[in-house]
């Protein structure tokens, strides 16, 4: 018998349409954006299955669009399929905000409250600098260690002893970090990359620099918001992007999160983490299939499957 762990997408893999299909097929789906659309008051469903674009990609917005696709999935799943997350998944794990859908999925916030924190976690993002003060950039054919290198050599202002911020943002796996900090440290950081026989480098295109010392303001925030609804005891360990563990503890799970917004997502650690735990199986639910792209290449003897539509649902279905 395959050893499931069901995983929860980030930013970038947010569509317009996302979640459409499914809101029409099934009722359980429709309940999810439903409740979502109420605790936010705001129309999003009608945002992520009809855009426009530029303002589902706006980061307040993203962060509890993808969660509440994500939700909808698993909610249809355990309907149509007659299960529980508990009885099908060894443990859970998000990318960035995915591990918030991740607690979500295993009961240790509800929807509602995942929402809110959500929403309150893009505001916050977006607030922690000015515009235009960080980025963010792709080191593709860069594993962690090089990367490292790479921040260190360009965190120097050059001619001062000024330091900027340019730390590791995501160690996605298969050569793939992400750097983040201040747009000039970036920039260096690029420059370097390339010197050095780095594949690609290449800013991208975000509102701002994530998971970075630059976000300690949006750190404290969700610091407060924590104190106020704290997570409860999952029903299945979330494998969490700051320690690569599994934890279960509300206290620590809480504190993990706060660090969240500034730390590394050790993505490639928590996969291969949970294929040391004996799963076999990854289930990606929610928009899009780039965290499968990515255990494919952490941990290819897994089977990995994504579920994101009707279809996908019938197909994962069976595998389940």
């Amino acid at each position: 018998m395959p050893v499931h762990a069901f995983i929860f997408p980030g930013q970038g893999s947010q569509a317009v349409g996302m979640g459409r299909d499914l809101a029409a097929a099934f009722a359980a789906a429709r309940e999810v954006f439903e409740e979502v659309d109420e605790t936010l008051k705001q129309k999003l469903s009608r945002l992520m299955f009809e855009g426009p674009a530029e303002e589902l990609t706006l980061t307040e917005n993203t962060q509890p669009a993808l969660m509440a696709h994500s939700l909808a999935v698993l909610r249809v799943l355990e309907k149509e399929g007659g299960f529980t997350l508990q009885q099908k998944a060894l443990v859970v794990a998000g990318h960035s905000l995915g591990e918030y859908s991740a607690l979500a999925a295993a009961g240790a916030f509800d929807v509602a409250t995942a929402a809110r924190l959500l929403k309150l976690r893009g505001q916050a993002m977006q607030k922690a600098t000015p515009a235009g003060l960080g980025a963010m950039a792709a080191l593709l054919g860069a594993e962690m260690e090089l990367a490292q290198e790479i921040c260190a050599e360009a965190a120097t202002v050059p001619e001062t002893t000024q330091k900027e911020v340019v730390e590791p943002a995501n160690d996605n796996g298969g050569g793939q970090v992400v750097i983040s900090g201040h747009r000039t440290a970036i920039e260096r950081a690029v420059e370097i990359a390339k010197a050095k026989g780095v594949k690609r480098a290449m800013l991208l295109p975000v509102s701002a620099p994530f998971h970075c010392a630059l976000m300690a303001p949006a750190a404290d925030a969700m610091g407060e918001a924590l104190e106020k609804n704290p997570p409860r005891v999952p029903v299945v360990p979330v494998v969490a992007n700051v320690s690569a563990k599994r934890e279960s503890d509300p206290d620590r799970i809480r504190d993990l999160l706060v660090q969240q917004v500034t730390a590394t997502v050790r993505w490639r650690e928590c996969a291969a983490a949970m294929a040391g735990y004996g799963v076999d199986s990854f289930v990606e639910l929610g928009s899009g299939k780039v965290l499968t792209g990515l255990i494919k290449r952490i941990a290819p003897d897994a089977t990995g499957m994504a579920a994101g539509t009707p279809t996908d649902i019938e197909a994962v279905l069976k595998a389940l």
